[in-house]
């Protein structure tokens, strides 16, 4: 098992693994997929096994109006019969050590009871427009300040 940063050559192999994680919906591979249509700025990973995409992790851009002030985890994602095997944690903390990482606000919108265990708590503010009453909005070294709405990039808004 292996864990590198995504190409542009393995990006089939992103959106095959989303395709299989999310079988209930399309809205994680249409993300994928116009985030990178759009080039947008990620930093996202890739976990290989045998030739074969088992894991996958992103950040985003989170904006306070135009100002980036943090990143947005999202998706992550491990092929079915990969998933309890500890592959998704493993990813997730290889991604909170990276050094592009590691010193930033993050949130995510995610079971607290994942979440919680790799030091993200509840987040009260900023608000998150997809989570009423920021049940599942959590964050980690949050450093905003004020009442504001956290923006994400625009491809976040479809099937919304």
């Amino acid at each position: 098992m292996k864990i590198r940063e995504l190409t542009p050559e393995e990006y089939p192999k992103a959106s095959a693994l989303l395709r299989q994680a999310f079988p209930n919906g399309n809205y994680e591979t249409r993300l994928f997929e116009n985030l990178h249509k759009n080039e947008k700025k990620l930093q996202e990973w890739i976990c290989i096994h045998r030739n074969k995409a088992i894991a996958y992790i992103a950040y985003s851009n989170a904006f306070c109006g135009k100002k980036v002030c943090g990143l947005h985890l999202a998706p992550l994602a491990v092929a079915p019969e990969m998933q309890n095997q500890g592959i998704g944690s493993e990813l997730l903390r290889f991604s909170l050590r990276h050094k592009f990482i590691k010193d930033k606000t993050l949130f995510v919108l995610g079971d607290p009871n994942f979440y919680t265990k790799f030091g993200f708590g509840h987040c009260d503010m900023p608000i998150c427009p997809f989570d009423k009453n920021n049940e599942h909005f959590l964050a980690i070294r949050n450093n905003t300040s004020g009442i504001f709405t956290v923006g994400y990039e625009q491809e976040f808004l479809i099937g919304m």
